[in-house]
């Protein structure tokens, strides 16, 4: 049992650190709290739900093969990422830019805040308030229950590719910030606004390609969570905390601190339902979080100021 629970919370604790490094990413480079992240993982989720109900009956039960989870996500997934990338430039464009370039930090918190507010109800306009499912658009090839994997841990393949889908983003991500002028770029600003300026780092590019990078890893995250759970306008806000608890457990500024951080939100969350009941779960977040800012306010892999 504690074997499933572990492999449980690797599959939870991966979304997370998805949405995590986003997040601390997004607070690197723009040195702000982004509480309208949560709803980016909402409407990655709504977008690709939206997208299956228009593919799935052209292509047809047999074009779905031969995964369970069908072709029909393989062309959604992009289509859905679009669409958060373009909501959170259109967000930034919009309000944040404006308040960036001159109110205090506060203030850009507070109005992310009221945009994940708008956001969350332009979702529950558009959807209702109901939850909803990709199994109901996708007529799946393969039966979605587990399978056994390692002496008893029986995990879905959807699970099982959340996993694959983090490893390989988590690698690619760590090659363009290590390894592309972008990446270098992104990593300067973050670290001295001012001397990157004056290296002709242009940073109006750089802001918009944080964001993009950012907006996409959060809706990749509401699809994986949308695909192991369910659809609702809520998704993104249950999950901010557990969220912000990564990237501050990870240090701030760290996207592989940020992930490492998921991974163990999310296995602490599960492991909490055998020792306290599956009502105090979402308390685990809560108690990382202040453990964290009281013991090592820097995080993890973060460096003391």
């Amino acid at each position: 049992m504690i074997l499933q629970y572990l492999g449980d919370g690797l599959v939870q604790g991966a979304m997370i650190g998805l949405g995590a490094v986003g997040l601390t990413l997004t607070y690197a480079v723009l040195r702000f709290a982004n509480f309208a992240h949560g709803e980016l993982l909402t409407i990655g989720a709504y977008a690709a739900l939206s997208v299956l109900w228009l593919v799935v009956p052209w292509l047809g039960t047999a074009a779905l093969a031969p995964f369970s989870f069908g072709w029909a996500l393989i062309v959604a997934l992009p289509a859905a990422l679009a669409v958060t990338c373009a909501t959170a430039l259109l967000l930034d464009r919009l309000v944040l830019a404006r308040l960036r370039a001159g109110a205090a930090a506060m203030t850009v918190v507070i109005a992310s805040f009221g945009a994940a507010l708008v956001l969350r109800h332009l979702v529950v306009v558009l959807y209702g308030p109901q939850p909803d499912y990709y199994t109901r658009a996708i007529q799946v090839a393969l039966p979605l229950v587990p399978r056994e994997v390692l002496g008893g841990l029986r995990l879905a393949p959807e699970q099982i590719l959340v996993v694959l889908v983090t490893l390989g983003v988590a690698t690619a991500l760590h090659l363009v910030l290590t390894r592309t002028d972008t990446g270098r770029a992104m990593r300067a600003l973050a670290e001295n606004p001012q001397l990157a300026a004056i290296a002709g780092i242009d940073a109006r590019t750089v802001v918009r390609r944080v964001w993009l990078i950012g907006a996409g890893l959060a809706g990749l995250a509401g699809v994986l969570q949308g695909l192991t759970v369910q659809v609702r306008p809520q998704l993104g806000f249950d999950l901010l905390l557990p969220v912000f608890a990564a990237a501050i457990l990870g240090g701030i500024g760290s996207p592989p601190g940020a992930l490492a951080g998921g991974l163990i939100v999310g296995i602490a969350e599960s492991l909490a339902v055998p020792l306290a009941g599956a009502e105090y779960r979402q308390a685990v977040s809560f108690v990382v979080l202040i453990l964290v800012l009281l013991l090592r306010p820097h995080g993890l892999f973060g460096r003391a100021p």
